[in-house]
């Protein structure tokens, strides 16, 4: 068992001051977990669904209890040992990631229909009136004013893969609420105009491929093009969606494809890799380049010219369980119910805290349980494998907002805080498997389905 260990967890090298914090005293009550008997209860008694249903009510308080007070948007991280840690700190992606999950919440009687429009319509009003560059949202923004705060030093601007895990979530609501109530029809509107205001084109510098950043500072100085395989696919599935801001095929082609360069031959542990990783060829990256660009995009039967996205991303998660199964690092626990290496906060070697994105080429000896879960469609006996070791390690693993982000058995380590990217992906992707609720959504949206058609799939 893993002996608790309280940390204050910052990002090393993404340090922030926010000031004007308003007050936040939710102090949240233990979630009452069954089979939480006596302490030295090793093995209790949870079924499969039970479990379902409460890993994803839990993670469900990430994006409602503890979003910004203001705004309603999603916090970039949760420290329940520090609650005002990155308070007033608004992410774009994370909170694309809690529109999603607040629909998840009413589906399964989390919140109520009126209680969840009631947080969408201050959402979205913020979400309207906050700093945009060519319509894209920043990365950061802050909760009472909306206006951006910098990444960087030179990320002050529009960041375009932020705004399309953003303008996922937006789809979702605008397909959610379209034939509801008059209210609901208007926020279903106000979240369709508000992703279609992004002009996806402007961030291709005139050239065939896509680019992350613009700042009015600095332009387009952090000149990074986005190129595959890794989490951003999204980004191009959008632009290409787009009515009134759309990018050509070849921009797709060129940009994600690289021609065709995308592909990979390499192999490991008898699955083809099929994609070339940037910078993880041999077993592949962090595990959530299987999981952002397809909490709304269905990579069931979704193929493109140069690869089926549902075989890439089944072999990414079965390569990592493999690796993780085979422990080459001789690495504590590792093994068939403790697995899953992604990007989460992390123990670096020194011993400080610091964020890290593991991978089987990148192996610190920490575990992210996002990685597991999250991965539930592609491999749900080994992802409910790794959730029932989770949940016999409950008392030191689980906190107010679900599992927490990462740990350690062989530093006797756990990071007793909270990521909205890796929240939000374990409450999504269980529903996906569950009832394929937000799948449904986002396929079933005419440009979006306009998009696809448009790049090939």
């Amino acid at each position: 068992m893993i002996k608790k260990t309280i940390y204050l967890l910052l990002f090393s090298s993404l340090m922030i001051s926010c000031g004007g914090g308003d007050d936040y005293t939710y102090i949240p009550t233990e979630p009452e977990l069954p089979g939480s008997g006596s302490e030295e209860e090793e093995e209790p008694t949870i079924t499969d669904e039970e479990l379902l249903d409460l890993t994803q009510e839990e993670t469900f308080k990430y994006f409602w209890d503890y979003a910004d007070a203001n705004s309603g948007g999603a916090r970039e991280r949760y420290h329940p040992n520090d609650p005002a840690n990155s308070e007033g700190v608004v992410t774009a992606g994370g909170t694309g990631f809690g529109l999603m999950a607040i629909l998840v919440g009413i589906e399964r009687g989390f919140v109520s229909r009126a209680e969840a429009v009631d947080r969408l319509n201050t959402l979205l009003d913020f979400l309207e009136n906050a700093d945009r560059f060519h319509g894209a949202w920043p990365h950061w923004m802050n909760g009472a004013t909306g206006s951006v705060i910098p990444f960087s030093d030179l990320d002050d601007g529009g960041d375009l893969v932020e705004t399309a895990f953003l303008a996922q979530g937006l789809v979702c609501i605008k397909e959610y609420f379209k034939n509801g109530t008059d209210i609901e029809q208007a926020l279903a509107q106000q979240a369709d105009d508000l992703w279609k205001g992004v002009e996806w084109d402007w961030y291709t510098q005139n050239q065939n491929v896509l680019y992350w950043h613009w700042s009015p500072n600095h332009n387009f100085a952090i000149n990074m093009p986005l190129t595959g395989y890794n989490e951003v696919l999204i980004t191009y599935i959008m632009a290409a969606a787009s009515a009134d801001f759309t990018i050509d095929k070849e921009v797709y082609t060129n940009g994600w494809a690289s021609n065709g360069g995308i592909q990979s031959g390499n192999t490991q542990y008898g699955y083809p890799l099929l994609v070339r990783h940037n910078g993880a060829e041999q077993f592949g990256g962090p595990l959530f380049w299987a999981h952002y660009s397809y909490l709304g995009l269905d990579p069931r039967n979704l193929s493109d010219e140069y690869v089926n996205y549902w075989d890439v991303n089944v072999n990414h998660t079965m390569i990592n369980y493999e690796y993780c199964v085979a422990n080459p690092g001789f690495h504590q626990d590792y093994g068939e119910d403790c697995w899953g290496l992604t990007a989460s906060y992390s123990r670096n070697n020194d011993g400080s805290i610091g964020y890290n994105a593991h991978s089987p080429n990148n192996d610190t000896g920490v575990i992210s349980p996002t990685a597991a879960i999250s991965s539930i469609p592609y491999a749900p006996d080994e992802s409910l494998a790794a959730m029932h070791y989770f949940y016999r390690n409950r008392a030191d693993l689980f906190g107010p907002a679900g599992f927490y982000d990462a740990f350690s058995p062989e530093y006797d380590w756990v990071a007793e805080a909270y990521l909205a990217i890796d929240q939000g992906p374990q409450i999504i992707m269980i529903e996906n498997y569950r009832t394929g609720l937000l799948w449904d959504l986002f396929m079933g949206n005419e440009d979006v389905q306009n998009g696809l058609t448009k790049l090939g799939f």
